[in-house]
């Protein structure tokens, strides 16, 4: 059974990947492999935990008595189950929230006050600005929002599909790469920044310049490759005087929105709470005020600006298939896959020259295909803080040390190589209906050579210092 459920993923993956061909939304066979290896899990539980793999068994089975009895295994199943999905459903409300808000935005057309002022329509030009407001932004937000509102911006700047496609990437590949060097831009930064593996000011100055090289070198190539000028959407089809938007209503709209996804960091910050009770206190916030604005205006245009028909227009299946893969993911944690790996890397790579930096860079190869934050509590748990003393090879796990520094590169920026390998690209593969091989035929090379360049650059730099 433990060999069953590694197979029911790759299968998942498969379906997922081959959603055009197949005609079948990624979303279905994400929550298929999301119930189905608990399910399995389940089923199988007496052979599974019994090969001592799994990490969450062992360390319940010291609060229990009797062994693997069926009283046990229920209990565990509910603790277990009730855990990560409380993991998840903190990612699900925090993107609900998100969109939410920016959906508002857009509907009110705020957006519209950023994109005049970007005049240009050359191709080149506007992928570099794009991609580097996307980097700074998901430094101070985080790569999931900061996505989110790109996208919606991205919207209105570029008519042709397959060219936003390629705009969307790049703003995947520039929101994880300005999430790997700040402590608040990725869950991951978070995780080690809290955990006190790494301090704000030694990340921000180690790990900055590896990030945006790995965003720079795609760059350079696309700026080879692109030519001429962009095609804009033609002016709403939405006529602004059906919707009841002025200037004023716009400025306010995005003053508000910007405000409210700018304060869950601030709070997370302030409160040491999940990010998502920032983001939903914006947005009940954002909600208040959007009915006071239009509180006056007539039923069928309040109607249409109101929260409650916005969040009936909002892309469930691409939560529906966060569900699905944080749920699939969470069964392959619990049942001991992830740190069956991790363990096995640390066998072959500890004793080898280099070998945190070639830990770091497979894992980060690895949050391509799965989420990188069971990876990086893997590697939290397996590797303790070691004292600032410490010499030879334990000196790579003091705080600030080269193997949490690179592994903040790697988790962060590894999952751009696949579409679905992050937060960012998932929402991105969603709001635009990215084509999995397009991404896999046309990007994922740009992502690997700019993740290999920032790793190189960040490895030579600890071998001169």
């Amino acid at each position: 059974m433990f060999a069953v459920m590694i197979l029911v993923f790759v299968l998942g993956y498969i379906a997922i990947a081959m959603e055009h061909p197949f005609r079948i939304d990624k979303a279905a066979p994400a929550l298929f492999i999301g119930a189905a290896l608990w399910a399995i899990y389940a089923l199988g539980a007496d052979s599974i935990l019994s090969l001592g793999h799994s990490a969450a068994w062992n360390k319940y089975s010291m609060t229990v008595e009797g062994g693997l009895t069926d009283e046990n295994i229920h209990s565990f199943f509910s603790y277990e189950l009730v855990h990560h999905l409380g993991d998840t459903a903190e990612i699900l409300f925090f993107l609900l929230g998100a969109m939410t808000i920016v959906e508002t935005v857009d509907r009110h057309r705020g957006f519209k006050v950023i994109t005049d002022k970007i005049k240009t329509t050359n191709k080149v030009k506007l992928l570099w600005i794009l991609s580097l407001l996307t980097f700074f932004m998901s430094a101070i937000l985080d790569n999931l929002t900061t996505t989110i509102v790109m996208v919606a911006l991205l919207r209105k700047l570029v008519a042709d599909q397959k060219m936003r496609w390629f705009y969307a990437s790049m703003i995947v590949i520039a929101a994880n790469a300005g999430g790997a060097w700040s402590p608040i831009g990725d869950v991951t930064t978070i995780m080690l920044w809290i955990g006190g593996q790494v301090t704000t000011d030694k990340i921000i100055f180690e790990v900055f310049l590896p990030s945006l090289i790995c965003l720079c070198i795609p760059l350079i190539i696309l700026s080879f490759t692109f030519r001429g000028d962009i095609e804009r959407p033609t002016d709403e089809s939405i006529d602004k005087d059906d919707w009841g938007t002025t200037p004023r209503t716009q400025k306010a709209m995005l003053a508000m929105g910007v405000c409210g996804l700018l304060f869950v960091p601030v709070f997370k910050t302030v409160t040491h709470l999940p990010p998502y009770l920032g983001m939903l206190l914006s947005l009940s916030i954002v909600w208040a005020a959007t009915e006071l604005i239009h509180k006056n205006h007539a039923p069928g245009i309040k109607n249409k600006l109101r929260p409650t028909y916005i969040l009936t227009h909002i892309d469930t299946p691409t939560i529906l298939f966060f569900l699905g893969i944080l749920l699939a993911v969470s069964a392959l944690q619990s049942a001991g896959h992830l740190s069956l790996m991790s363990n096995a890397l640390d066998g072959c790579f500890k004793d080898a020259t280099g070998g945190v930096f070639i830990i770091d860079v497979i894992i980060g190869v690895l949050s391509s295909v799965v989420d990188n934050v069971p990876l990086v509590a893997g590697a939290m748990g397996m590797y303790p803080i070691e004292a600032a003393d410490a010499v030879g090879y334990a000196a790579n796990f003091v705080q600030n040390g080269p193997f949490w520094e690179f592994l903040a590169y790697t988790a962060g920026t590894g999952g751009s190589m696949l579409i679905i390998g992050s937060a960012a690209g998932v929402a991105a593969m969603g709001l635009e209906k990215i084509d999995f091989i397009w991404y896999l035929k046309n990007v994922s090379w740009l992502a690997l050579v700019g993740y290999a360049a920032g790793a190189a650059f960040f490895v030579t730099m600890c071998v001169i210092s």
